[in-house]
Order: structure tokens, then sequence, then C-alpha cells
């Protein structure tokens, strides 16, 4: 690849796995803007995402929660965009663009993160669909919840095998199905409160202090969209991949929320398979459940295959979407689903970071282009030491329930990694005047 989308040269042979895990993706692989914004879209059209906005819906009077939900997804956005703006650029994968900012052996920290915590949500979704589908078909034995989840399992793990144009297919079918579905009960909740005048003279319920409110708004994607570049890198320039990051993570993402706040604001319930069921529509229920949850997840193990990847240095993707896929699967079958959220989000607090300093090293370094060949050292302890500042950053706003922790964090990385580049600078440039004196005398 040349040094202005740079990131490496190109092998000229056919590539061992046609979605380039741990190499630049060529431009005739690259992919058209509507590609990737149904990809995007299809990511962030998440029903658990309307749990956050059931939390936020009785909390606030309908114009402060629009207020806070575009406040929380432009912050989001915004960051999402940036890192896959840098994904287009280099044609590379977080993980893969991490060796550049953290060195080669620090990378790996990159890759147990993030391959680790999707394997883990993987397995939550997994048992979730096997605990939710059980339940509407009246199922209460263990086995017929446990062939639920071997089943849907599998469909997802053949999926992410596929690569991108899988997961684009069942993004393009399922997205569009999901929407008219959510916007169909939206219409029937307006209903419940007399229409949207109704809505608007709804008064809360609950309390929720603004910041909390917006960290959760940034919170449900903040950590999946670190990995945005997985599918921006396909971008064939880093504007279509801004647009597309916006309409999934600014627009599609804030929409699932404002939707779950409204199913709590007139049904009492977020989750808007539940509202189905409410309403005596199990079958759409279902559908909605299992469409949704099969694209993100699919999107989960890809995450995790090229994670894997990047972690072993292998060329091939599959061998670790499979293997993270049975590990995923086996933690659902022991109910991982009822244990392990308060960890993931613990983890989330910490991978924002990771994105804050890819974003503001790409800027200060990289942005010219990756020179051919360029070597990385085992680890770049300068850009390790912003990612700490970081995560220490966050996870003290998280405890002190100061601010929004995913902002701070991504803030402190980003300007730790600006000033102790420009020490780096600093001491190069004394080490240059120093040659230039030896030389002189």
């Amino acid at each position: 690849m040349s040094a202005r989308t740079g990131a490496g040269p190109v092998e000229e042979a056919a590539p061992v796995d046609p979605d380039y895990p741990v190499t630049p993706v060529p431009l005739h692989a690259r992919k058209s803007f509507l590609s990737l914004a149904v990809v995007l879209l299809g990511f962030t059209v998440f029903t658990p995402t309307m749990l956050a906005g059931a939390a936020l819906g009785p909390a606030f009077a309908f114009g402060d929660l629009l207020l806070v939900i575009l406040a929380g997804s432009l912050i989001l956005g915004t960051y999402v965009a940036l890192l896959g703006y840098v994904g287009a650029r280099t044609g590379l994968t977080t993980v893969v663009m991490a060796r550049y900012s953290f060195g080669h052996g620090g990378s790996k920290l990159a890759s147990l993160l993030l391959g680790g915590t999707q394997i883990g949500w993987y397995g939550v979704i997994v048992g979730t669909i096997g605990d939710l589908t059980a339940e509407a078909a009246g199922w209460e034995s263990y086995g017929a919840k446990a062939a639920i989840m071997v089943a849907t399992s599998i469909l997802m793990c053949a999926t992410a095998c596929y690569g991108y144009r899988g997961m684009y297919w069942v993004s393009a079918v399922s997205t569009p199905l999901i929407l008219v579905l959510a916007v169909w009960v939206v219409i029937r909740s307006l209903d419940e409160v007399d229409g949207l005048s109704g809505l608007l003279d709804v008064e809360p319920t609950a309390t929720m202090a603004i910041p909390v409110a917006i960290t959760t708004v940034v919170g449900t994607f903040v950590s999946a969209g670190t990995q945005a570049p997985n599918w921006t890198r396909f971008g064939r320039t880093g504007s279509q991949a801004v647009w597309a990051c916006l309409i999934g993570f600014l627009i599609g993402n804030g929409l699932m929320i404002l939707f779950g706040a409204i199913g709590a604001i007139t049904f009492g319930e977020g989750d808007f398979v539940l509202v189905l069921y409410n309403l005596g529509l199990v079958g759409w229920g279902v559908f909605l459940l299992f469409g949704n949850l099969w694209k993100s997840n699919a999107d989960t193990a890809y995450a995790f295959g090229v994670a894997g990847a990047e972690l072993f240095e292998r060329p091939r993707k599959t061998p670790f979407v499979v293997g993270g896929s049975v590990l995923g699967t086996l933690l659902a079958l022991t109910g991982v689903q009822n244990h392990l959220v308060d960890y993931l989000g613990l983890l989330g607090t910490f991978i924002p970071p990771l994105g804050g300093v890819i974003i503001a090293d790409w800027f200060l370094r990289w942005r010219r282009g990756i020179p051919e060949g360029q070597a990385t050292t085992a680890f770049d302890l300068r850009n390790l030491a912003a990612y700490a500042l970081g995560s220490l950053a966050a996870w003290g706003s998280k405890a002190a329930e100061i601010g929004v922790p995913p902002l701070i964090g991504i803030v402190v990385a980003v300007l730790a990694t600006v000033a102790l580049d420009r020490s780096r600078r600093d001491r190069a440039g004394s080490a240059g005047s120093g040659r230039r004196a030896t030389t002189g005398t």
C-alpha cells in the first residue's frame, strides 16, 4: 500500500483470508459508502441498547430526554467517526493499528482486551436468545434452552466466518425490517398516552443526574465502537468512513435509545421484545430478537476473530472465530448472561482510552502515511503510559461518579499522548543537536 493510505506493502498474490485480518485492505477490495453504512447501522440497531433508553425515559421530561440522547450520541458518534477515519486511511483493524501506537508486544494488550470482552458479550447474547426464546415458547427444560443456544451460535459463527459480505447481507435484510417493526411499536406506544402531545405531558417518575444519563448513552456502544475500524477499513475514503460511522453510531444508536425510552414511558418496559410480548405478538417478538441479535453477534464474532489473528500473528481469522464462538457458547451454557454484564461494563471503562491513544498517535505521527516496511518497537512506553493515565482517569471518574467516565478516559488519553509525544520530539531534537555539535567540533 502506498504511503498515503499507508500501512505497509501489499502482497500481489491472493490473500489467504479475503477479509485481510492482519494486513491492509487493498484498494481493489474496498467497498461503497452504502455498503459501509448498512454494515455499521446493522451493528448499532441492537435491541439491548433500548434497555439504556428504558433507564433514561422515566427520569426526564421528553424535551430534556432528547437533549441528553443528542449530547451522548454526539460524543459517541464523534469518537467513533475519528477512529473510523483512521481505519479507512490505514486499511487496518483496531488491533493491528495498535501495533504502531503501543509497539508489537504492547498491541497484545489491545487484542486481549478487545477480543476477550467480545467473547464475553457473545456468550451473553447467545444465552439471552436461549432464555427468551424458551420463555416465549413455554419450554422449561434446560435441554431446550441449550439446543437453541448451540443452534443460534452455529449460525452466527458461520456468518462471521463468511466475513464482511456475510454481515452485509444479514444487515441489509434484517435492519430495515427491525426498524419498521420498531417504528410500528412506537406508534402503538403513543396510542397508550394519546399521541405525541400526551407523551410531552408525561411527568418524570424517577431521577437521574445529567452526567450519569450522558454516560449511559455513551457507554452503550463506546467499547464496541472502538472496533469500528474493523469495518471502516473497507471504506474507499476517510470521509465515507466518517459519514457511515455517524449514521450508525449517532443516528442508529440514538434511535434505539429513544425507542427504548418511549417504551419505558408508555408501557413501563424498555425492551421492545417484551413490549411485543405484552401486546400478544410473541412471534414478532422472537423474530425481532433473533434477527437483531444474529447480526450483532456475527459482528462480535468477527471482532474477536480478527483480534485472535493479530494476537497469534496468523493470516486467517476463521480459526479464531470458531474457537471464540465455542468458548462463548460454553459460557452461555453455564449461565454467563446472568453474571458477566457488570464485569464487562467494568472492562468497558478501560477500552475507550485505547481508541483515544490510537487517534492521537495517528494524527501526530502517521497521518501522512506509514512508510513501507516501517518497524515498530516491542513496547511504546510513552503511549502505554498515556493509556494507563486515561484508564485511571476513567476508573476514578466512575468510582467518584463525577463526569462522563468514557469521555474522560478518552480525553485524558489523547492529552497524555500529545504531551508525551512532545517529550519524544524534544528528546529527539536534543539528540540531533548534540550529534550536529559533535560533528562540528
